[in-house]
């Protein structure tokens, strides 16, 4: 007893340690993650700022709404890609300038932010949210009844919210602006460097060259030591300086598209719809209800149709069917509904009503009904349009919708005014409300048809899809130990690699949508096989992690296989050097008939602008040229292209520089224009910036 009293003090330190080790040990197994290991939450973090994955999120689906609007595209696997990276520059711009703004403390003032706003002239940004559509001009007294009505108990919160949000942008906006320009203004081109530029650009070199080309001796002659991987690998270093983790892994595919099989069974379907098309009495409900992509079925001029159908339907009468023939991955079948003399062009104003502001579609037709009788009596047409029109960028203009070609409206619009008289008034429906619309002149006139297409996608039958599924299964099961290479020759298999894969990248050759196999890699370790089959596009995928390229200089053993092809150029050039280097004693005619080469004249090169004429860019070779003496001749310069002797004739210098200040300033403005990305690296370059984006997109 009197033993465990004197040590009690120890034994219950050890005991609460003991079962908070083990505490921590249970929560961490709970929740899946680790203290050691980033937040589960946190897509990234900007020198110790964290960067939580819903902030992340939320101002990718604003980038991603904001692509959709501008755009009119899909958002496809590239797409995405490209959205995420913009994002994840977003916030690390934010984040790098941000520090640097607050170590120099730049502000931006009440009477700044006023200015910016309302002031004489706004900034650009706002001047773009309040610019007339008809002008093109910045309407200032819609930006001041926007900021009246901010001041009263009508502005909602969400309005103001937004409006905030959008002015604390403009502030960080106005506040990297100033940084940049502090940086830019400290730049400076002086004399010198003016008369150094003028020279590159405008002092000719011309000169001589024999060159014995590294294609001149076959790969299979040349022996790479470990010496000569080591001396590049060496002088090269700061090549292989990874900003961020990269992988590689090498994948088989197995084939899942469409079979001939498949391909006649869908052939087949169409040639029964072809018939059905034929005999059908409403080819609109048809198409609707038989065909993949629903084409309206709209008058179109010879030009506006496939090629295929081009040729045949302009020359063949209603109730012609044409197919199935195979186009864009789907089997086609199409029927000539009608065809007529059409005007090319119809000028037209209308005016719109809301079928649903007058109590029903009946009550708007009449409404239409009643306008057109106040027209055909001389009531005037723009005055009509600014009372009962709810077009409001026609009614700036009297209703006018000015000259359009078919096609540039809606079918159902087309298909009543391209049909109608000069002078005419209709009055119809269509999905956007009841239509007064008076047809003003009709432009010349061609024939167009109205064709009806059905089309069934070329796709692979679920057969199909098992027979590639299974066999990618069966390869993946028979995996083991390093048998990767093996067993893909074994089933006839060709292995395909993907290098210096990036966490985030979402397309690899060949292969579009492999988000999901990517994210497997940055989990996996070198050695593992995929976790499953990965389907994408129409190929099953297996994959094995061949490295892990971490942050920081990778190792030779790392990039061995990737620098090879350069170092045996370095092996050749050093083989041709001694070659070149033998020949040397006399001039350069001498040096090409020892060598077996030939004296290539060149004339008018600048130094600005390095390019052999009919090969390609020798900066080494460029460089010592307008390093050398007249008349001399050249030690061998390993180039890009091969090992290079060569002979200066003579320099032709251009006139004096008269006009220095024009010369710095044109220096200066390139210099500027170089900045803000040069800043933005350097920042990056000496940041600490952890990107977790791999774990969460």
């Amino acid at each position: 007893m009197g033993y465990l009293r004197d040590r009690m003090g120890t034994i219950l330190a050890v005991f609460i340690g003991l079962a908070l080790v083990a505490f921590i040990a249970g929560e961490v197994i709970k929740s899946g993650s680790s203290i050691f290991k980033d937040s589960a939450t946190e897509i990234g973090e900007i020198n110790g700022t964290a960067i939580s994955y819903a902030d992340f999120n939320r101002r990718l689906e604003v980038s991603t709404e904001q692509f959709k609007q501008q755009s009119g595209q899909s958002i496809s696997p590239q797409i995405t890609n490209y959205l995420q990276e913009t994002t994840w520059n977003q916030f690390l711009t934010d984040g790098l300038l941000s520090k640097e703004i607050e170590k120099l403390g730049i502000t931006v003032g009440e009477a700044e932010t006023q200015a910016m706003i309302s002031g004489p002239t706004p900034d650009p940004q706002i001047a773009q949210q309040f610019t007339n559509q008809q002008t093109g001009q910045f309407d200032r007294a819609r930006l001041n009844q926007f900021l009246q009505y901010l001041q009263t108990a009508k502005a909602d919160t969400a309005q103001l919210k937004a409006w905030g949000n959008f002015v604390t942008e403009l502030i960080k906006d106005k506040k990297r602006q100033k940084y940049l320009a502090a940086v830019t203004t400290g730049l400076y081109v002086n004399s010198l460097d003016a008369q150094d530029d003028y020279q590159a650009k405008n002092k000719l070199a011309n000169f001589k060259y024999v060159v014995l080309d590294y294609a001149s001796i076959p790969d299979n002659k040349v022996t790479i030591s470990d010496e000569d991987y080591s001396a590049y690998y060496n002088e090269h270093k700061a090549l292989f300086k990874n900003k961020q983790e990269l992988r590689n892994f090498d994948y088989v595919t197995f084939n899942a598209a469409p079979s001939k099989e498949d391909s006649i069974a869908i052939k087949g379907q169409v040639e029964k719809l072809a018939a059905d098309l034929k005999a059908s009495t409403n080819d609109s409900l048809f198409v609707q209800v038989n065909s993949e992509t629903k084409t309206p079925i709209a008058y179109r001029k010879k030009g506006q149709l496939e090629p295929q159908l081009d040729s045949v339907m302009f020359a063949a009468a209603p109730g012609f069917v044409y197919g199935p023939y195979l186009s864009n991955g789907s089997y086609k079948i199409a029927k000539l509904v009608s065809a007529t003399i059409s005007p090319d062009s119809v000028k037209a104003r209308h005016i719109l009503i809301n079928p649903a502001t007058e109590g029903g579609l009946d009550k708007a037709m009449a409404k239409g009904d009643s306008i057109k009788k106040l027209i055909a009596g001389g009531k005037s047409f723009a005055e009509l349009a600014n009372t009962f029109s709810i077009d409001k960028n026609a009614n700036a203009k009297g209703g006018d919708l000015g000259t359009f070609a078919r096609g540039m409206m809606i079918p159902a619009f087309d298909d009543v005014v391209f049909d109608a008289k000069k002078g005419e008034i209709k009055v119809f429906a269509t999905q956007f409300g009841v239509h007064v619309v008076e047809i003003e002149n009709l432009i010349g006139s061609s024939k167009v048809v109205k064709v009806a297409q059905v089309d069934k996608p070329l796709e692979a039958s679920q057969k199909t899809q098992n027979e590639a599924y299974n066999k990618a299964q069966a390869f993946l099961a028979s995996l083991s130990g390093n048998s990767f290479a093996a067993q893909a020759k074994k089933a006839g298999l060709t292995i395909k690699t993907a290098d210096n894969v990036v966490g985030t990248q979402a397309v690899l050759p060949g292969l579009d949508g492999a988000r999901a196999l990517v994210r497997w890699a940055y989990k996996a370790d070198v050695g593992d096989f995929s976790e499953e089959v990965y389907p994408i596009g129409d190929q099953y995928v297996v994959a094995t992690l061949t490295q892990i390229n971490p942050i920081g200089y990778l190792s030779l053993d790392a990039v061995k296989k990737q620098i090879e092809p350069a170092v045996r150029i370095e092996v050749k050039g050093k083989q041709l050097t001694e070659k070149l280097q033998a020949a040397l004693g006399g001039n350069i005619d001498q040096v090409a008939q020892k060598t077996g080469g030939k004296v290539v004249p060149v004339q008018n090169v600048v130094f600005a602008n390095p390019v052999m004429p009919g090969s390609g860019p020798e900066y080494k070779v460029i460089g010592g040229i307008f390093g050398s003496q007249p008349g001399k001749l050249s030690k061998p310069v390993v180039g890009t292209q091969g090992v290079y002797v060569y002979a200066l004739d003579s320099f032709v210098n251009p006139p004096a520089l008269t006009n220095a200040v024009r010369e710095k300033q044109t220096l200066g403005a390139a210099l500027a224009q170089r900045a803000d990305g040069a800043v933005l690296e350097a920042l990056k370059d000496k940041a600490n910036v952890k990107d977790n984006r791999a774990k969460f997109l």
